[in-house]
């Protein structure tokens, strides 16, 4: 039975549960659980991370821990009882953890390794706080590196800043919003701005002395130098080395490594230096040979330096780091200079130093170390627990610590005097010396060298050879036991060091200086000149009283007065003592010896202030006695002068340099202090002072006394409860007296008005900036209440207008911010008393913006009191007095700060912007504590509605402030949630006095307004998005605030709801708002706040019969709120059903449905716009989605300025993707609203103001820059004619010529540069996943340049990853429409253009009709085969039926994007007969070409043509044409199928014209043929003859032996132009014209359109390019054969939708449909202009052969007879052959008849005209790329079917960019003959240049309408640019021509199809100013 826990509460999951059991609740190691109950060894409950699944678990798989239980019950929540620390660091572990792996993903490497560093040492900090072993200041330093740490992990990973006291983090309801503003300050200020240290400590450690030789051991000394001063800073460091240079006691560290400590910041500067001297030990001389002397002396070796200021660098570089130093040995030049040595090499005085002879270097480490010397022991633990030498600083530190004790005597070893003493050269002298007490007895170890070695008996200096006059300043401490400093002495003996064999030290002399003078004083610092005296080596010093008699020192210095002989040696020292117990000041010693001379009182005590403070409080405690003791003595008589000494002695303390004396004086009061009587002359004095302040003229020695009242107060109150508990209490009465007199004079002297003086004010400022020091003493004696009655009497008595010179306003102030701080504050009996003087200050200088800063802390320091009493009974009235005091003047304070100027520039922020966090936080505090009854009372306390709507109104503008995102920093999201909890309360209780009091008549709209603008940023605040929050973190917030947007939406409904017929006022201005509030993703705010929408739209619909002003704001806002990343699906659903619910019942609800339908699309397009520009990439998606919004703006809601700027949204990502014409066109549509006027256009976007015309200039002329870009030359030439005809009505002729001379380098362009021909792709959107704009769409894409079909089809599926690639072509059904995925339908689609009549005139160049081609482009076809009947596996072309599909779209490409969606569907079907009718016209049409080509040597190699008749032949002998005869040629058929009588006869001419034309192939392949090949060739002939027979064809009629290839004037080479070409009569040109296509590319044509996919002739096929896998794979179709294929000569087409047996060798499985296993991709071709486009269905057989065989020239003949002509031009091997033309008769035509050559007048030349419609011309210089061809093959599309119809394009000689070979002219050409291998060309006459200037052969110009097409059907039509709209009529024009004007040379048909062309436009509508 399920039982509820009583204990078991809480723990923690220690092994991991799957929950397979039933109810099973599954768990991961480390998950915290709450349990509920309890069964059988099993709990249920719920992981704290997820609290709505609950389930059961193992008992056993958790540990449980101990938890405080809060609201126990169902709804029960628990606490754990663990450190709080442990429970932060837990949680926030776990956090860290999830970013932490986020920042792998992110390729974070640095952070994510340094945090997981962090996040490890935390863990084993964790495990030591858990095991408890550690003492109590280790915890706190654990716990303080704690949060260190988790403050350092929180702002590196953005989290929020957490407030803690004492390392634990604070509650926000449990302290006040001002302390909660104090910590977190404290914090941001603490992690902003390191607390720099002024203590720092230099490590040094010794490592290597490196020198060649040494052999003797080295004496080392560190020590600090200044080099300003002169003088060393620190003792020295002494290490001993050995003969290696190494340190001689390696064991021991602390012989290597010192501390230089307590050095202040004034040490660490550039002037200061590491100073080493070393000394040898060893004989006399270096160099010196080895004796028998063993005798050593300490001699000099070397000196090296090191600047702090390099330290210093290296520290900024590497923080934290020991540095590695070698430093440079030098040697003074001679040995009398020693003693400068180092101030000479930092001076760089290079004379007088060298390196020393063995090039020396000195190795150290160097570290600098901050902090105090406790806080360096704990975070260096490692350098004091392996030992480390500590080496002082000389004297004190900056600051001296009482604890502190020091008894270091300092002398200095400087220089001697010395005769030669009979000897002929100078001493070596060498000084010993001894410390000796009183007894002569030898002090032992009394002599410190230096740290690191311990101190010695007795002392030899180095010896300076042969120096009289030796200087050594050696250093040395002389750490003197106090006890034996008196009476001790220092001896010094001096002897001459012999460098004879003995190696002898003789005694010449001695000095001594005692060390204590009778008096007691100490040596005095300074320098000291001792008399040597003479004495003998054998003189005995064993008793020092013989020598102690003597005179000691040449000075005033006391000795005995014993005459002595007159010594011109002498020794000097110089001594320096540092000591705590130990003095050298006279005066203090007489002073603290005062009852020796009682007399000398007076005198003593007048010059106490004249000692040294460093003295007195090194000997405070006997000073005070001293002090105290002369007052018992005769108060009467030093009463006043013991005072004043006792004030001087409390202002020492006031020093920063003794101020840590403080806790000596405090603990001198409490315990030695006996002066029980004191009280009484100490009130008396005090007082006396301060009435004599009123008239004294000098104040300084008031002011010092006023200094001094808080000691001064202590030493009274202590007195008197010293005489209290000795007499039982007695004279009470007259210390109250005197005291309340004290305080009278205090009021007297503060209330007196300065009048002017300075001084008087002065020191009333003295009197209130130390006076609340007294408070506290003051309690120990007083009631509370007597005393809080004195202090608010006492600051009462100021007065509040003071003088403006000196004004004391400030120091009040603080004096009431000490008051506040005070423990008498903070008693609630005594603030009561004295808050409101407090609170009347306050208000005094918030009213005059005066001293903010501490008015600020004032206000913190009482709220927080406040805060902790807020259980008291008078909170409550404390309350209503500062709500009465301070909220008006708080608001008023907020609102100025915030509107006073920010600074600018790099200005120190001004001062009032310090505080305003601090008044905010007070205000919030106020707010707070107030109640119901508080709010209450503020209402009712407004004595008119102008006041209350003042004051809403100015508390909804601080409220408003409090909202800014800058209001606190980013991390304080803490204070945030407390601010915003604080103002939805306020807001709460207001809004009943705003519908009490402003509605109806009273209805007041700017407060109101201001209401609902405040509820609305409040509710989009950031820090209230919880959405964005880790789910621990909105857990907390709901649980602690709940959700405030709700409670504030719920506000705003009910407010709204109050306002009634008010509404019309805030429509349409609150819409946007509103509509903000309602995309925010919160279901509740939304189903609150939407319904507001249908009451705006009613109440609108009741004012004026519509709702537009509600549709055009939802619209506009949309759009800008959208695109800031608000509103989702979800919203959009939400939106729709909830006002579609609401608007059933209405009247109006037809239009209010239509207008939430509206936006509910627009909602779609906006939400897809935003997806789309997530990615990066300009991409398909972007632009078509850009699109789809931009004609939703257009059409169907008609906002233009809308529409407008997304037009520029599209420019933008069409110039960043490099679609240049696509942008152009883009542009194009903001260019068509303008017009040519001088209305002036305000400044939009990035237009600057302008008129129309100039802006419809710029546009012009951008969008022509985007057209040449784009290479679409022939639409940037119909706007330069336009922009032309503006500047020659303006007269402006430099531009004119400008535009001309733009025109004239377009038309180069188009005939000298190369332009690709881009392919074609179908695109099928299908699924429910996909964008609304192609949701179950399709559309026609056009691809990029190169861009095949697998190309494209990979990039979009890299566009849509999650996409499937349907792998058939067949339209999909309907579970796929709805399908909840994505599905890609593509394959290649053939353009159909409507230009036919430019494309059927041969005399215009390919360049020209390339652009036509594939430019406005509306049609698209592409071919499915399939099998009708039954089919006949020995003949598949009986049955094999071709469905042909063309697509109509909304919009011609090129347009304003790459892809149009399809708009109609047209689907036919092509029979048997027709299909193999097509694909014999396009093979031949092929081998026409190839031939051609090949004839005029055009070919660089014969390969491409070999493959084709090889393919043809092979194809034909094996049973490819048969197939035809075999299926159409047949009785049955012909019987079955009268119809298609016609057909068979013009299948049976295409089949022997192939015959025909394969033969004449054959003869150009045997003229050229490499000798390689011949067997090919002859192999050729032998199959051509074997097909013949099979074909029944014994020879060919007549007039078809010589050419089926038609060429004018004999010769395939024309001219481009030729009009152009005929520069004069006499002039003559050839351009020989060569191909650089690539022939190997062309291997592919060999593939054998009439044999079947399982024929084996397929294999034996010579050349093919495809693997027999591949084909085999193809379904059986014509189009595999090389004679008719289309798929394999299809010019534009790389895919199309193949049926279903065919597999995409380039989609990966996951984008196949799982249902198909067919394949869409075709075979890969080598470039798209080698196949040619059958355009329209075949219209008569005349018209066939009459296109095919084009008429001569002939001036005879009118035009239609030319036309109609079908006399083929003769083919000539031999260009010296004449053929000779006759004309059938059109019905019994089986083959062309050959006409003869014509004879021509006029013109030596002769013209032909070709079969093939393009020019031959330049090639371009960059053909397609050659790897298009290399690519695997793949399988055939249904494109490759063409219609029948006249071929545009050449199958090798295509005219399009992307094949790089120009195609065969039908225009006059010169004459080329072909001699032996020379060629020949002949001009054409003057009469053939007339005939075609008039129109004959003249090239048909380019359309001047870019939307021109050869159709005349009704479809919906893309608005034609008014720009590029051509009139219909017109004469031409003189040069320049007009644009407007059409060609008057024009045949019939182009008049009648301009007439379909050219249709009405309406006139752009206008867009104001824009």
């Amino acid at each position: 039975m399920w039982i509820p826990t009583d204990n078991e509460k809480y723990g923690v999951v220690i092994s991991s549960f799957r929950g397979t059991v039933t109810h099973g609740l599954p768990l991961e190691v480390g998950d915290t659980v709450q349990i509920l109950e309890k069964c059988d060894g099993w709990y249920r409950g719920f992981v704290l991370k997820n609290p709505s699944i609950k389930g059961i678990f193992p008992a056993t798989y958790v540990h449980l821990k101990n938890a405080n239980v809060k609201n126990k019950g169902q709804f029960e929540t628990i606490i754990p009882t663990e450190d709080t620390v442990i429970t932060e660091m837990t949680g926030t572990l776990r956090e860290w953890g999830i970013m932490w792996k986020q920042l792998y993903v992110k390729n974070e490497g640095d952070l994510f390794h340094r945090l997981w560093h962090v996040m490890n040492e935390l863990l084993d900090l964790r495990r030591q706080v858990l095991v408890g072993h550690l003492t109590h200041d280790r915890m706190k330093d654990v716990k303080r590196h704690i949060t260190a740490r988790l403050d350092w992990g929180n702002e590196q990973m953005g989290l929020d800043l957490v407030p803690r006291k004492e390392f634990s983090m604070v509650d926000p309801d449990e302290i006040s919003v001002t302390e909660l503003y104090k910590l977190m300050e404290h914090r941001h200020r603490k992690k902003d701005t390191p607390i720099p240290t002024s203590s720092h400590h230099l490590f040094l450690q010794m490592k290597s002395l490196m020198c060649a030789n040494l052999g003797e051991e080295l004496e080392v000394f560190f020590s600090i130098y200044d080099s300003r001063e002169n003088h060393p800073v620190s003792e020295r460091f002494f290490v001993k080395l050995n003969k290696n240079g190494l340190p001689k006691f390696p064991e021991k560290m602390e012989r290597q490594c010192t501390l230089f400590v307590d050095l202040g910041s004034s040490d660490l500067r550039k002037d200061i230096y590491i100073t080493v001297h070393i000394i040898r030990l060893g004989r006399m001389a270096a160099g010196e040979k080895k004796n028998t002397c063993n005798t050593q002396y300490r001699r000099p070796f070397g000196c090296a330096v090191l600047s702090i200021a390099d330290l210093l660098q290296s520290e900024r570089d590497t923080r934290d780091s020991k540095e590695d130093y070698m430093l440079k040995v030098y040697m003074c030049n001679t040995e009398s200079e020693w003693y400068q040595i180092h101030e000479n090499i930092i001076k760089k005085l290079n004379a007088r130093y060298n390196l020393t002879s063995s090039n020396a270097g000195l190795s150290v480490a160097l570290q600098l170390l901050h902090g105090d010397i406790d806080q360096i022991r704990r975070e260096y633990p490692v350098l004091f627990t392996r030992g480390v030498a500590i080496t002082r600083k000389l004297g004190f530190s900056d600051i001296i610590m009482p604890g502190d004790i020091r008894n270091d005597l300092y002398v200095t070893l400087e220089r001697g005097e010395y005769e030669k003493g009979g000897k002929s050269v100078a001493r070596n002298v060498d000084v010993t010396m001894y410390v000796l007490d009183s007894e002569g007895m030898i002090l032992k170890d009394c002599i410190s060298l230096g740290s690191g070695e311990t101190p010695v008996s007795e002392h030899h200096s180095f010896v300076l050879y042969h120096n009289n006059s030796p200087r050594w300043a050696e250093l040395l401490k002389l750490p003197i036991p106090v006890d034996k400093f008196r009476g001790a002495h220092v001896r010094l003996e001096f002897r001459h060091c012999s460098t004879k064999e003995k190696g002898e030290k003789k005694l010449f002399g001695f000095s001594f200086v005692p060390l204590m003078q009778e008096d007691g004083r100490t040596l005095p610092d300074g320098i000291h000149e001792l008399i040597v005296h003479k004495c003998e080596e054998n003189t005995n010093f064993q008793d020092p009283s013989s020598y102690l008699k003597l005179q000691y020192c040449k000075g005033n210095l006391h000795g005995n007065s014993q005459p002595i002989k007159a010594s011109k040696e002498t020794f000097w020292i110089s001594s320096f003592l540092c000591s705590t117990k130990l003095t050298q000041n006279g005066d203090l010693l007489d002073f603290l010896k005062w009852r020796a001379h009682p007399e000398r009182i007076s005198d003593i005590l007048s010059k106490f202030k004249d000692i040294d403070g460093a003295e007195i409080v090194k000997f405070l405690q006997d000073t005070l006695d001293a002090l105290f003791g002369i007052l018992d003595e005769n108060p009467q008589k030093y009463g006043l002068k013991v005072f004043d000494s006792l004030v001087h002695i409390i202002n020492l303390l006031q020093d920063i340099k003794f101020q840590h004396f403080k806790p000596v004086m405090d603990t001198y009061i409490e315990s030695h202090f006996a002066g029980a009587l004191a009280y009484r002359d100490l009130i008396k004095v005090l007082k006396r002072y301060i009435d004599r302040s009123i008239e004294a003229e000098r104040q300084e020695h008031i002011q010092d006394v006023l200094r001094a009242q808080e000691y001064i107060f202590k030493y009274i109150i202590h007195s008197r409860s010293l005489y209290t508990l000795a007499t039982g209490g007695q004279n009470e009465e007259e210390f109250r007296s005197s005291i309340y007199e004290l305080f009278q004079s205090v009021r007297y002297f503060l209330s007196i008005d300065s009048q002017g003086s300075s001084i008087i004010t002065q020191t009333q400022a003295v009197f209130l900036s130390s006076f609340p020091a007294v408070y506290s003493e003051l309690l120990k004696l007083i009631d509370v209440r007597e005393v809080a009655n004195l202090v608010r009497d006492t600051l009462r008595s100021m007065p509040d207008v003071l003088h403006v010179e000196y004004s004391l306003e400030a120091v009040k102030l603080q004096c009431i911010a000490k008051t506040v701080e005070s423990q008498l504050f903070a008693n609630p009996d005594s603030r009561c008393i004295l808050l409101p003087v407090v609170l009347h200050h306050l208000h005094m200088h918030l009213q005059e913006q005066k001293d903010l800063i501490m008015c600020a802390l004032i206000l913190s320091t009482m709220f927080c009191l406040i805060k902790k009493d807020s259980t008291e009974a008078t909170v409550s009235e404390e309350v209503d007095m500062l709500v009465d005091s301070l909220l008006g003047v708080l608001l008023r304070t907020i609102l100025e700060i915030s509107n006073r100027p920010q600074p600018s520039g790099p200005t120190i922020r001004l001062q009032f912007q310090d505080v305003t966090g601090e008044f905010v936080a007070c205000l919030l505090a106020l707010l707070r504590q107030m109640t119901d009854k508080h709010y209450q009372q503020l209402l009712e306390s407004f004595t008119s509605k102008d006041d209350l709507r003042d004051f809403l109104l100015q508390i909804f503008t601080v409220f408003k402030i409090l909202i800014r995102p800058e209001m606190f920093p980013k991390d304080w999201t803490i204070m945030r949630l407390v601010t915003n909890n604080v103002i939805i309360t306020t807001i709460l209780y207001l809004s009943d006095a705003l519908r009490k009091n402003f509605l109806n008549e009273s209805f007041d709209f700017k407060v109101w307004d201001s209401y609902f603008y405040l509820a609305v940023i409040f509710i989009n605040q950031p820090c209230l998005q919880l959405e964005m929050f880790s789910p621990s973190k909105r857990k907390k917030v709901l649980e602690k605030y709940g959700d405030m947007r709700v409670m504030m939406g719920c506000e705003i409904f009910s407010m709204w709801q109050n306002l009634g017929e008010h509404k019309l006022h805030f429509i349409p201005g609150l819409i946007g708002p509103f509509l903000e509030v309602t995309l925010v993703p919160q279901a509740d705010l939304r189903n609150v706040m939407i319904p507001i929408f249908h009451d705006m739209m009613d109440w609108e619909q009741r004012r004026t019969g519509n709702f537009k002003q509600v549709e055009a704001k939802l619209i506009d806002k949309l759009d800008s709120l959208m695109s800031e990343g608000k509103g989702d699906e979800t919203y959009r659903e939400l939106f729709n059903s909830i006002l579609l619910k609401k608007i059933e019942r209405e009247t109006w609800r037809e239009s209010g449905i239509s207008l939430v339908a509206t936006v509910t699309r627009l909602m779609e397009r906006l939400l897809d716009y935003r997806d789309c520009m997530k990615v990066a990439e300009v991409d398909g998606k972007k632009i078509g989605c850009t699109v789809s919004l931009l004609n939703f703006y257009k059409t169907e809601i008609n906002k233009e300025e809308m529409y407008i700027r997304y037009i520029h949204k599209l420019y933008d990502l069409h110039l960043k993707a490099q679609n240049f014409t696509e942008a152009a066109y883009t542009l194009l549509l903001y260019d068509e609203l303008l017009e040519w006027s001088e209305r002036p256009l305000r400044e939009f976007l990035h237009y600057p103001m302008q008129t129309e015309w100039q802006r419809k200039e710029i546009l012009h002329l951008t969008i022509i820059q985007n057209f040449d870009k784009g290479k679409c030359w022939e639409n940037g030439i119909i706007l330069c004619r336009e922009l032309a005809d503006q500047y020659e009505s303006f007269y402006d002729y430099r531009n004119l010529s400008k535009m001309r001379m733009m025109e004239a380098a377009f038309y180069d362009k188009i005939m000298d540069q190369q332009r690709l021909e881009p392919e074609f792709f179908r695109v099928g959107f299908y699924g429910k996943k996909f964008p609304f704009f192609l949701r179950n769409k399709e559309f026609v894409c056009r691809g990029h340049d190169y861009e095949r079909l697998e190309a494209f089809q990979q990039r979009m599926l890299n566009e849509f990853p999650h996409a499937i690639a349907m792998q058939h072509a067949n339209q999909p059904e309907e579970t796929i429409f709805q399908a909840d995925a994505q599905y890609l339908q593509i394959y290649a689609v053939i353009p159909i253009p409507d230009n036919h009549e430019i494309l059927q005139k041969e005399a215009i160049p390919d360049h020209i009709k390339s652009f036509y081609r594939v430019n406005n482009i509306w049609r698209f076809r592409y071919d499915r085969p399939f099998h009708k009947g039954i089919k006949d596996k020995e003949n598949e072309f009986k049955s094999l039926w071709i469905e042909r599909t063309t697509l109509t779209l909304v919009q011609s490409l090129p347009g304003i994007s790459r892809w149009f969606e399809v708009d109609r569907r047209e689907v036919v079907e092509m029979s048997p007969l027709e299909n193999a009718i097509e694909v014999l016209e396009n093979k031949n049409q092929q081998l026409r070409t190839l031939i051609t080509q090949c004839q005029s040597r055009q070919m660089q190699n014969i390969n491409p043509l070999t493959m084709c008749l090889n393919g043809v032949i092979d194809a034909a002998v094996n049973g490819g044409l048969a197939r035809y005869q075999e299926a159409f040629f047949v009785k049955d058929y012909i019987l079955n199928h009268p119809e298609d009588g016609e057909k068979i006869s013009r299948l049976r001419e295409l089949m022997f014209e192939q015959a025909h034309i394969l033969e004449y192939g054959l003869a150009v392949h045997e003229k050229f043929v490499p000798q390689d090949m011949r067997p090919l060739h002859k192999k050729l002939v032998d199959q051509f003859y074997v097909m013949k027979s099979r074909l029944g064809i014994q020879d060919f009629p007549g007039y078809a032996r010589v050419s089926p290839i038609h060429l004018t004037n004999g010769s395939p080479r024309t001219c481009r132009n030729p009009a152009l070409g005929a520069v004069s009569p006499d002039g003559a040109r050839l351009v020989n014209r060569r191909s650089p296509l690539s022939y190997p590319a062309f291997n592919r044509y060999s593939s054998s359109s009439l044999s079947s996919q399982a024929s084996a002739e397929v294999s034996n096929i010579t050349g093919q390019s495809e693997s027999s896998d591949e084909v085999f794979h193809m379904q059986a179709s014509p189009s595999t054969s090389s004679l008719s294929s289309t798929h394999s000569a299809s010019p534009n087409v790389t895919s199309s939708a193949p049926s279903s047996a065919r597999g995409s060798p380039l989609l990966s499985d996951k984008h196949k449909h799982s249902r198909e296993n067919t394949c869409l991709s075709p075979r890969e071709r080598p470039c798209s202009a080698i196949y040619p486009i059958s355009m329209e269905p075949p219209q008569t057989l005349n018209q066939q052969i009459g296109d095919s065989c084009m008429p001569r020239s002939d001036p005879n003949l009118s035009a239609p007879e030319k036309v109609m002509n079908l006399t083929p031009s003769s083919w000539s091997l031999d260009s010296g052959k004449e053929a000779r033309t006759c004309v059938p008769d059109i019905a019994k035509l089986v083959s062309p008849p050959v006409p003869p050559r014509p004879t021509h007048t006029g013109s030596p030349a002769k013209t032909y005209r070709s079969f093939s419609p393009q020019a031959f011309d330049t090639p371009p210089a960059h053909p397609r790329s050659p790897h298009k061809s290399s690519v695997q093959s793949l399988t055939p599309s249904p494109t490759d079917y063409q219609s029948l119809g006249p071929v545009y394009n050449s199958p090798v000689l295509s005219g399009s960019s992307s094949s790089g070979i120009s195609s065969l002219s039908r225009g006059s050409v010169t004459e080329t003959t072909l001699t032996d291998g020379t060629i020949t060309c002949t001009l054409i006459g003057s009469e053939e240049l007339i005939k075609r200037e008039n129109g004959t052969f003249a090239c048909m110009p380019p359309r001047y309408n870019l939307s021109e097409h050869g159709t005349g059907t009704s479809r919906r039509r893309a608005p034609l640019p008014h720009s590029l709209s051509v009139p219909p009529s017109g004469e031409p024009p003189a040069l320049p021509p007009k644009p407007h004007v059409l060609r008057v040379h024009r045949s019939e048909g182009e008049n009648r199809m301009e007439e379909i062309l050219v249709r009405p436009r309406s006139q752009p509508r206008k867009v104001s100013q824009l």
